[in-house]
């Protein structure tokens, strides 16, 4: 019996340890922006790419016959031999020409539509990506935290033994427990923040908010600041240009749908009359079409088509802006990265190097006994803010290849 409750208490330690795990899954980029793909916001325009499409196929769909039945030419007054009783069928025939323009109208909406998604999308996974660096950069800053605190409880400690030997001040002690109180501060905002981006980046992945997961910390910088803006390419791969494109060519197929209002539409109309007092049976065979290109009904198509020239040229000049904008705009961003990669540097070759030998020459003289706490106390501080300055460098650098990476298009 003990052996078996030993084994069913080993199960549920490692059930729970599995359990844990699973709660805190590691996810790379690559996988949560896949996960961006289920975002209800996407998934609606694939309902919305449906419902055009299907309201497309019934595009060629040709108005109901008319069937009509009752008396004809009875006079008032009663007479049994004259009149008739008549059935009639009608049917228009929309000119093919209309059915086709209008079925390739009503399929061009669909594309624009799809254009739209990707435009989203391309919106989306700029955000997750932000929310995802700047999740890695708060990671970052808190390993900083730990490296601090182990320093100055390592002094604390060292301070204490010093204490009862009278070789070091009160105040300083005092001064060193005040640092590590100020890191739980820090701490307690880092995680605030860390959980923040979690309900972020899971919202966008449509799952439950509160799912905890682990991040990647291994980031790559890229060097996109040597890349030459090529407008053709920039033009082929920005999903906002594609819909313009796609709104141009639907313009174009209303265009087809005006002018294929000029054509005319045939229409059939056929009776047979019941003669009353044994007259003969009589019918009616009767064709019809339409006149469109009379002055008075030509009006609304031609105006329609003078109007959608003005709408293609609109679209044409706003193309020309968004590329003019995207350029001026990606020229900032290089510009900018170049000198957040300086400044980068310039942390990690002089700065830091600086601060820690200075934190190196204050320790060895207070561990020599010729210097005092404060300026160890003081070294830690400096090297913990300038890491935590150079981290938040490296989020605007990483911020500004998320917004060339959006301008581009690239996922």
């Amino acid at each position: 019996m003990k052996t078996r409750n030993r084994i069913i208490y080993v199960a549920t330690i490692w059930l729970a340890g599995f359990s844990a795990a699973n709660a805190q899954q590691r996810l790379a980029l690559d996988s949560v922006l896949a996960r961006v793909a289920g975002n209800p916001a996407l998934l609606a325009y694939d309902s919305k790419i449906g419902a055009q499409d299907a309201y497309a196929t019934g595009a060629k769909n040709l108005d109901a016959p008319k069937i009509s039945a009752g008396q004809y030419q009875v006079p008032y007054s009663f007479n049994p031999s004259a009149g008739s009783f008549m059935i009639t069928a009608e049917q228009m025939f929309t000119n093919g020409a209309k059915l086709r323009a209008k079925e390739n109208y009503m399929q061009g909406l669909s594309k624009v539509t799809a254009a739209d998604k990707n435009y989203m999308k391309n919106q989306l996974v700029a955000q997750a990506k932000q929310a995802y660096y700047d999740r890695v950069v708060l990671e970052k800053k808190l390993n900083i935290l730990k490296s601090t605190q182990t320093l100055l409880e390592y002094m604390l400690k060292d301070a204490n033994i010093r204490l009862t030997y009278g070789k070091e001040k009160l105040s300083n002690i005092y001064k060193a427990k005040a640092d590590l109180f100020e890191l739980d501060n820090t701490r307690e905002q880092l995680n605030n923040d860390i959980r923040q981006k979690n309900i972020l980046l899971n919202t966008l992945m449509n799952r439950d908010q509160q799912t905890e997961f682990l991040v990647d910390t291994a980031i790559v910088v890229k060097d996109y600041e040597s890349a030459l803006t090529d407008t053709s390419a920039l033009a082929a791969s920005r999903s906002d240009i594609k819909s313009i494109n796609r709104n141009i060519e639907l313009q174009q197929l209303n265009a087809q749908v005006e002018n294929s209002k000029r054509k005319p539409d045939f229409g059939i109309q056929t009776g047979h009359m019941f003669s009353y007092g044994g007259m003969a049976n009589q019918y009616i065979l009767m064709g019809s079409v339409t006149i469109p290109i009379v002055s008075w009904s030509s009006k609304e198509y031609k105006a329609n088509l003078k109007g959608i020239k003005y709408e293609v040229a609109e679209l044409q000049q706003n193309k020309l802006d968004i590329l003019n904008q995207a350029r001026g705009q990606l020229a900032g961003i290089k510009a900018e990265m170049s000198s957040k990669k300086r400044q980068l540097n310039n942390y990690r070759l002089n700065i830091i190097p600086a601060l820690q030998n200075s934190y190196k020459t204050a320790l060895q003289a207070y561990e020599q006994n010729t210097g005092d706490l404060q300026p160890v106390l003081d070294g830690i501080k400096d090297m913990q803010q300038n890491k935590m300055v150079a981290l938040d460098r490296l989020q605007e650098l990483l911020q500004l290849q998320v917004a060339y990476e959006k301008e581009n298009e690239e996922y």
